[in-house]
Formats: C-alpha cells, structure tokens, sequence
C-alpha cells in the first residue's frame, strides 16, 4: 500500500535538504519526482511541472536505463491513461507526450489530439491513474513536493486521490512545509485530517533548529580545528542564529565577506574576530539579514536581483535582458558564486532557496512593489513581439495585475483585461483552473460600467470563460454572484447557451436537481424543444407512440447510417437534455422517459451525435421497463448503442453506454456473472475521461450484481467497496457514492458485523439519517434503495414481519419511481417478494388473498424470463418459488422436486447464495414434516453455502437451528 510522511519545521531548518539525502541514497532504486510551490507562482502548474522534468530527464538517461525497465513502464503508462482519453494531460507535460512516441509504443494521433478544456475530476483521475503507473515493485516511486503551505486544492486532491487509490502500490508521497504558517484552519491541515480519516497512516517528521553542540562539531570539521576552540565561536553563531541552518550558512558567509572569519595565511588556521562578532548587528530572520547582505551588492545588481524576484521562482536571460538593460555580463555567475541562484540549464535559473528570493524581493520598499510590477509587465509586454507572447503572457500578466489597480484609464484597462482573458483561456487549455479563475476574475473587475456596449466580445467571452473555470473549480458560490450579469446582457439567446451550461451543471454537482431540470426545460423551450412538466398517462403514451412509429422498418444498418447532427441549437439541445437525464431520474422520475423519447427523436429527424449513443441505450432500457417490456427489441437497441458509440469514436460514452447496455438491458439474456467485467470496465473508463457521477455509478452497479445477482464472496467485496468508498469521496458525487456506501452496509449486515458503513468517510451519518435526509429532498430512488435492502437483509435474517413492512414501503415508493428500467437488486427483490408472499400466505390468519397473489406473480414472472429471456438467470428462481407455491397447496412430490431442482440449477449456474436459500427453505418444509434428520442435514448443507458466501450472520442463525433439532434428536 502507498506510504506517506510530512516533514515540518520553521524556513530553513534543513527540511529540503533532509529528503535530498533519501533521494541520494534511494537513487539505484527507485524512481524520484519532486516539485516545490512558490508563494507568489501559480500552484496548478507545480505537478505537471515536476512530472514534465521526470520525463525530461527519462529521455535523456534512455541509454542508461534497462531496456526491460524502460519498456515496461512505457506499457504501463500507456495502459493507465489510454491515449483517447489522455489529451489534457499530454498537453500539459509535454515530455510525457514525446517520451510515448518514442520506440516501438503506439500512441493513437498524439499531435492531431484535439485540444479543448478538460474536466478537473478528469485531469484528477489522469494524474492518479499515471502516478500510478510509473510506481512498479522493482522501482518504488518517490514523489516530494515541497513547502505544501502553498499547495492548491487541486494538488492536494490528487494527493489524496493517488493514497487512496486501491490501484496504487510502491509508491510513497513524501510532503514538507512551514508548520508557522500551517494552522488549524489551513486547507493542508483539513486535507491531513481527510486522509487520516480514510485508515492512511501519516507518519510525521519535525525538523527544528539544530542545538549549540551540532554547531560547534559543524564549525569544528568545516574549519578543521578542534571543538574546544570552535566553542566560543559557535555560542555566538547559534544564539544570534536561533540553530537555523540556513541562517547558519549565510551568517557565517557574511562574517568571512566583512573580514571577521578570515584564513590566516601566517598561522595556517581560520581565525576570527570574537568582540567584534558578538557586537555585530543581525535581523531576527535569515530574509532579513539576506536582504541587508544584498544592500551591500552594486546598484545595478541590486536592480537585477529586483526584477528577477518579480519573475517567479525559475527564470531566464532572455525575459531578464528584456525587463531591464542593467545586466552586466558577469551577474548570472556573481549571483551563483554567491549561492543565490543555481543553474538549470544554459540560459535557466533558479533561487538557490525560496528565503534568498524573498530576500531578493525585499529589497523592493514595500509601497513601491505595485508600480514596480505594473512597469516590469509592461515593459515586457512592449518588448515581446505577439508570436512569442504565447509562450511570454503569464509571465506579462502575472505582473500587471500586481499592479493593476494603479491603472486609471479605461482603455488600458481592456487592454490588460484582454490579456488576462489570453491567460486564462491558456490556463484552462492547460487545466490549471485555479490560475484561470484568479486572471478571468481579474479581467472582468477591469471591464468597465458600459463594456456590454463598448466592448461586447470581449465582455461576453470573459464571462464564458470564467464561469467554466469557476465550475471546474468547484466555486459554486462565486459562479452564482458572477452569472446573472451575462444573462440580462447577452444580446442573444445563443450568447447565454455556454453561461446556462455552467449553470447546470453546477446546480447538478450541488444536487439541486428541481432546479437543474427547470432550468433544462427553460432552455430546452427556448431551442425549439417543449418537454412536458406535467406527465399524464395520455402524455407518456403519446410520446412513446411518436417514437416507437418513426422508428418502424429501419433497421440497424440505417440507424447507424443517420447524418450526423449539425448547428449549434440542436446540438444545445443534445446536451441540455443529457443534462437532465439523471437529474429527472433523480428527483421527477416521470420525466425521465420523455426525455429519453425526444432525444431519440431528434437523432431520428436532424441526425446522430455522440450522445445519440447513450439515448439509444436508455431507450433500450425503457424497452425492459414496465408495461413495454420488449427484451428483444431492447437487446438489439443496447447493441446498436454500443456500434453506434464504436462508430462515432465516442469513447467518452463508454461509462453511460455501458450502464445501460450491462446493467440493464443485457441482464436479460447474458449470465449476470458476465456482467461484473463490464462494470468495472465502463468504471475505469469512467475514472480516465473524469466522468465521476458514472464512474461511481458503474461501482454501484459492480456492487448490486455481485451481491445480489452472483453471489460473490462477501467479505473480499467488502474490503473492495471500502477501497473505491475511499477514492471515490473526494469527488463530492454523494448521491451516487452514497448508493455504494448502502452496499457496503448490506455485506457488514450480511456477514453479522455491527458496524455504522458511513462512519470512516463522515461522521454523524447513518443508513437511518441517509434515508431520512433522502426523504426529505425527495431523493426518491435512494429511498427504495434502502428499503429493498432493508427487506433483503430482513428476510436472510428471518425477520419475515420487517420483511414484509418492508415489501410495501417499496411498493409506494415504486409507484412514485413510475415505469423505470429495472437493474439486478431489482429483479432480485421480486424473487424475494415472492418467497415473503408464499410464507405469508401459509402462516397469515389475514391478507392471505393479497400474500398469494404477490407470490403468484412473482412465479408467473420468473417463469416468463426463464423461458423468453434467460434460463440461466431465473431457473433456479422459478424452481424455489414452485417449490413453495406446492408447500402452500400441499403437493408434497412436486415441492420436494422443485426444492432439488432450485438447489441443482442454483449450483450449476453459480449462485452460491440461491443455492443456500434453496436448501434452507427445503430444510424448513422437511421440518414441516417432521423428517428431522433430513432437515438437518439440508440446513448443514444451507450453512456450507453461506460460509462459501461470507454471510456470517446467516451461518450463525442455521447453527442454532442444527443445535435446536440436534437437542430435539437427543432426547
């Protein structure tokens, strides 16, 4: 499992140089990443950057490298993050990008992939998924980021992404910051209570200052004289140092620079002026004796020094010699001898540490430092011509908004606002979408009152693109403040499209799905599409009748041969109604049909798109719904589907085209084992294109089939579902992850272990207050999620009277949900309604009628499906509720039948847990007639199934039964 630790302590106590001595030793063996934030640079870009220099410097060290190491890797990073799916984040490390194109690896149109905005959920899985990939068992990976006081919360996500990830192994996140600027209230110090809370071990280190003997050993090997004479020199240097090493260093350096520690040619030892070192001034911080040190320096060189500080924490010759003409020839080398920067390539720099820049800054009167950066971006900017200021606007802007608030004219200030839209635009195109927010905010507070008359483009475009960035952001609150302005100004309605995009879609990442879908419908109308609100039975029926008549006579060939759609509007109205899919699924479950009708419609009438794939498997999975229920046709729309996604080269579709096709529809025909690699496929997919409302979907589905449908072992999918609970919380998609958590606390009820599911991921939930909640904001189908559970434990359990309550609180809430398509747990629970109404039917003095029925079509139904859908699925279904169906009428030859029968097809087509059901039912009638022995030694066989299932808590309820029948046989 992946490692973490944090090393902590004030500036310049030694932190970096500490993990320098663990990479040194660890070098032969592992792979070493290492990234650092800046304060006053753009934290977005620190990862990238880090990864980007790992890759770099992989490709030069190719020859040094074993060939089966090197390939392997290639293989597996290839594997991760896929190559359709991967364009963001080859953009933004573009050493990665050309280190995949080496060699024999194909990377699928690496220089035609189309660039655009990525989604943050996406670029998160990506940079997980590739940290990943690069950690192997004979090359452990090492990634250290430096001075996390700076991080953003995209980075830290990832963090905590990557250290809850269950596919990520040999890897360790080593982390260091300032633990005076880290308080309480601190994002990193919430992030590091969040990953403690996921069971991650966090092993923390303190680095503090060193004691006043270190420093005299320290001055007695450096100066090569004994630690008695070195005593009362090193006193002083820790007592006007505080023990910091690096004040240590620099403090020592400016008593040889001012004559005070000297090497006596004459005594051939190093000497020093004692008085006139404790009578020397210092400042209290190494910044501030840095800074003075360098007042020492020329004129000009202190003016270098300035304009390098301003330029963030690496820079080169070239944006220097165009910020000022005071460079002499020799200040790059002045500047290195005097170890304040260090070179990383010919022309590149670096500040040796992150105090020495800021001493460099400070040097800069505080009251001068806004116009200072406002004339360095300017004078940048003047000199740099417009092709190369592509690769110079983050440098150009970054200054001017330090000082943009000196700009007075309103002409300047849209020149500088439209710079800050370039930035932006180049940060979203990068996915850096904390700087893209922090420049389009800055632009638009530079617009002026009537910018909608004077400059429109610019207005309406900043307003597009801050409102994506604020969403990818996840600022919800601050997108809401900055929406409604471009929604009265626009001069068109097709200007607002992008603005209500944001809008949605934020409304349905805060589950505020009536909204959302009101919304939807509003904007729908105004494209040209009417969806009715209220949904009548004349309604629905018409809107199915439209589609099912413009769909007769074609066949496959010429659906997939459909023009593809074109013009802006339709292709809105695509989208919109793909928004309010799963919001209407959510919260107007009536709704949600006729949405799928009318983007059929549409594809039918203007032509296909990329979505066209996902509407033609969830109208296949109406086709399964009640009343329709035409598994035939709906197979064949779940193949179409998944040709049509093939064809269109839609593999962002993947994860929803799979939910339905495998979750829903194919479960009719195919071994519902058959399914569970489907799941877990769409899953990954899902996790690489950052579509994580399906990519936890498509774990609930994984989590349902394998319960209720297969089977499996209880107690390795437990263990599973709490490794993806604990990825997939970051994300905030609770209404989909909470559906996994419910799963999660069915196996613990199931395998006997009293334990609150919620409780490691948040405090103060429970399954009572999820349903609660759920009740209340009309979260319909997380309410029937819970009861069917509730019913299905109950029952195992033999709790047959909460089984039954159970039963018709699911029937109210069913008839709320309407005729929506049925996955397994669904199925599942009508098996299991049956058994509950042939018990009740037996054993109830009232309701017989109403029990008898409920079991009646129950066994009607399992006998259509195992005859027109799937033998496999429903044989052993059909068989156990026969089986009873013959108990009730007291057909003792039939039922003993259809009990061995249920047992031998539950075995056969892998149903561990039917199988146990079957022989616990056929022990129960063997006891209703008295055949003790034979009831035995069916419950003893019932308790082999259960163990095989993990299903503790049932293995215990049989073994007081054998115990019971046991005494009973004894006496």
């Amino acid at each position: 499992q992946p490692l973490m630790a944090t090393i902590s302590g004030s500036p310049g106590t030694g932190k970096t140089t500490l993990v320098n001595n663990v990479r040194d030793t660890l070098a032969d063996r592992s792979h070493f990443i290492e990234g650092k934030f800046v304060k006053s640079a753009r934290p977005d870009t620190v990862l990238a950057y880090a990864l980007d220099s790992f890759f770099g410097k992989f490709i030069d060290d190719n020859a040094g490298h074993n060939v089966n190491v090197y390939m392997s890797m290639k293989w597996r990073v290839q594997d991760a993050i896929g190559s359709a799916n991967s364009s963001v984040l080859l953009q933004i490390i573009p050493n990665l990008q050309k280190w995949l194109a080496e060699g024999n690896v194909t990377v699928e149109d690496l220089e035609s992939t189309p660039k655009g905005i990525g989604s943050s959920h996406r670029l998160k899985c990506l940079f997980c998924k590739l940290i990943g990939a690069i950690a192997c068992k004979d090359y452990p990976l090492i990634l250290y980021l430096d001075d996390l006081q700076w991080a953003d919360s995209t980075t830290l996500d990832i963090i905590q992404m990557v250290m809850s990830d269950p596919d990520t192994h040999h890897f360790i996140f080593l982390g260091s910051y300032r633990d005076d600027e880290v308080g309480p209230s601190h994002p990193l110090s919430a992030k590091l209570k969040a990953i403690q809370e996921q069971d991650i071990r966090i092993v923390t280190i303190k680095v503090g200052p060193i004691e006043k003997d270190f420093v005299t050993t320290m001055l007695s090997e450096a100066l090569c004289l004994p630690p008695s004479l070195c005593r009362p020199l090193s006193t002083i240097v820790h007592s006007k140092t505080g023990g910091i090493i690096l004040f240590i260093l620099r403090f020592l350096a400016s008593l040889n620079d001012e004559g005070l520690l000297w090497y006596s040619m004459t005594s051939r030892r190093w000497r020093w002026d004692l008085t006139k070192i404790r009578q020397k001034e210092i400042h209290g911080d190494v910044v501030s004796h840095m800074t003075q040190h360098m007042t020492l320096l020329s004129k000009k060189m202190q003016i270098v020094l300035k304009v390098a500080a301003c330029l963030g924490p690496h820079f080169n010759k070239k944006t220097i010699e165009r910020a000022t003409k005071d460079v002499d020839i020799g200040f790059f080398e002045s500047c290195v001898e005097n170890g304040f920067l260090h070179i990383l390539s010919s022309d590149k720099f670096i500040w040796s540490h992150d105090q020495i820049h800021q001493a460099a800054y400070n040097l800069i009167p505080r009251d001068k430092r806004e116009p200072f950066h406002l004339l360095l971006g300017s004078r940048i900017f003047m000199k740099t011509s417009s092709s190369e200021m592509e690769d110079m606007i983050f440098v150009v802007v970054d200054n001017m908004n330090r000082g943009a608030k000196l700009i007075e004219d309103q002409i300047q200030k849209y020149e500088v606002a439209q710079l800050n839209l370039q930035a932006g635009k180049k940060a979203l195109a990068t996915s850096a979408f904390d700087s893209a927010s922090k420049y389009l905010m800055v632009g638009l507070r530079l617009l002026g009152p009537n910018s909608w008359v004077e400059k429109y483009s610019l207005t309406i475009n900043l307003y597009d693109a801050a409102s994506m960035a604020l969403l990818l952001n996840g600022d919800f609150n601050e997108l809401s403040k900055i929406t409604k302005e471009p929604l009265m100004n626009a001069q068109s309605f097709e200007d607002k499209l992008y603005i209500y995009n944001t809008v949605v879609r934020a409304l349905a990442a805060t589950t505020k799905f009536k909204e959302g879908i009101s919304t939807c419908v509003f904007v729908l109308s105004q494209l040209g599409v009417t969806i009715p609100t209220d949904i009548t039975a004349d309604v629905y029926q018409d809107e199915a009748t439209q589609v099912t008549q413009l769909l007769a006579g074609k066949s496959e060939e010429e659906l997939l041969s459909l023009p593809i759609l074109i013009g802006r509007k339709k292709m809105a109205a695509m989208q919109f109604m793909n928004h309010a899919l799963i919001m209407t699924f959510i919260a107007k479950p009536a709704m949600n049909p006729i949405i799928v009708f009318r983007m059929i419609k549409m594809s039918l009438e203007h032509g296909i798109c990329n979505i066209s794939s996902f509407a033609f498997g969830c109208y296949g999975a109406w086709l399964v719904s009640q009343p329709s229920f035409d598994v035939d046709r709906a197979h064949s729309m779940g193949r179409l589907a998944t040709k049509m996604m093939k064809n269109l080269g839609a593999s962002e579709m993947i994860p929803r085209v799979y939910t339905t096709v495998y979750s829903i529809i194919n479960i009719w025909k195919e071994p519902w084992q058959a399914c569970l690699s489907k799941n877990m496929e769409a899953y990954e997919s899902a996790a690489k294109t950052g579509d994580l409302e399906y990519a936890i979907g498509n774990l609930y589905q994984y989590c349902t089939t394998a319960i209720y449908g297969c089977g499996e072992n209880l107690e390795g999918l437990s263990q599973k579902i709490h490794s993806y609970a604990k990825w997939a919380l970051p994300f905030n998609q609770l209404h989909v992850w909470k559906t996994v958590i419910i799963m999660n606390q069915l196996t613990l009820d199931l395998m006997g272990i009293e334990q609150n599911a919620f409780l490691p991921y948040v405090s103060g939930v429970t399954e009572e207050t999820c349903y609660t909640s759920a009740r209340e904001n009309s979260e319909i189908s997380i309410c029937r999620l819970i009861c069917h559970k509730r019913k299905y434990v109950a029952f195992l359990t033999g709790n047959l009277d909460t089984a039954a309550d159970m039963h018709d609180l699911c029937m109210e809430y069913n008839k709320l949900m309407g005729p929506t398509a049925r996955n397994i747990n669904l199925l599942v629970t009508m098996f299991i309604d049956g058994l509950i109404g042939f018990f009740f039917a037996r054993k109830a003095k009232e309701d017989k009628e109403k029990w008898f029925k409920i079991g009646q079509d129950a066994m009607h139904s399992m006998r259509n499906w195992a005859s027109s859908c799937s033998e496999w699925n429903f044989t052993n279904k059909l068989h156990l509720l026969e089986a009873e169906y013959y108990f009730l009428k007291e057909d003792d030859k039939r039922a003993m039948a259809c009990y061995y029968a249920s047992i031998k097809s539950a075995r056969d087509h892998r149903f561990v847990h039917e199988e146990g059901l079957a022989e616990e039912k056929l022990a129960t009638y063997l006891l209703h007639k008295s055949k003790h022995y034979e009831a035995m030694s069916a419950f003893a066989n019932a308790k082999k199934c259960y163990e095989r299932w993990g299903a503790h808590s049932l293995v215990r309820r049989l073994q007081k039964s054998i115990d019971v029948i046991d005494r009973c046989l004894s006496l």
